[in-house]
């Protein structure tokens, strides 16, 4: 098999990540999201902590760690909580043979255990990134008046590790989820009617 074909195999791999939902938002009673929209998120939220972390993190691995944090659950399934309890998956597996002869394997692999171990600043930022995204849609389930999603909020936000991460969630959780449009919308409508 060419190179090509490799790659091409791991991108229909990652393709699939576009339908596997995450699991948890069944307890929840309402929201949906798949795996690709989550690792987005992730990856977005790196990209803003690493802003406030300039100059103190490596961005670029930060960022990579967070684009691969989920990747094996092409393979595995997202488990959620509850499913955590009763089943255990081998991620290492799942993601060694994902990237199996690859010249980047070392790479992702090392990037894998780095954030498994959540000891460096960049494993730190994608842990809260992780947590951060998973505010934003539960702040969007509560202020639809999903009546759980307090709760869930207050369990996410003592995930939360570094400080600026805990100030960005205080920010999250006292801004509506809508108000970034309809601010805006509002603002247009009034200046037209004066």
């Amino acid at each position: 098999m060419s190179f090509k074909h490799r790659l091409a195999k791991l991108l229909f791999e990652a393709a699939l990540l576009k339908r596997i939902e995450r699991t948890g938002y069944y307890y929840l009673g309402t929201g949906k999201e798949n795996v690709a929209s989550h690792s987005f998120g992730v990856v977005f939220c790196t990209y803003l902590l690493c802003k406030i972390y300039q100059g103190k993190v490596n961005e670029d691995k930060a960022i990579k760690m967070a684009l691969l944090h989920d990747f094996l659950e092409a393979r595995t399934g997202d488990f959620n909580a509850v499913n955590k309890l009763y089943n255990k998956a081998d991620e290492m597996r799942a993601l060694k043979e994902a990237f199996s002869g690859l010249p980047f394997e070392e790479e992702v692999l090392k990037l894998f255990e780095e954030y498994r171990k959540n000891e460096t600043l960049e494993a730190k930022i994608v842990h809260d990134a992780d947590t951060l995204d998973l505010m934003v849609q539960l702040k969007e389930q509560k202020d639809l008046n999903n009546p759980f999603a307090e709760r869930w909020l207050s369990y996410a936000k003592r995930r939360l590790i570094l400080d600026e991460s805990k100030k960005l969630a205080e920010a999250l959780l006292e801004t509506e989820w809508c108000s970034w449009w309809l601010e805006r919308l509002l603002q247009e409508r009034n200046e037209k009617e004066t």
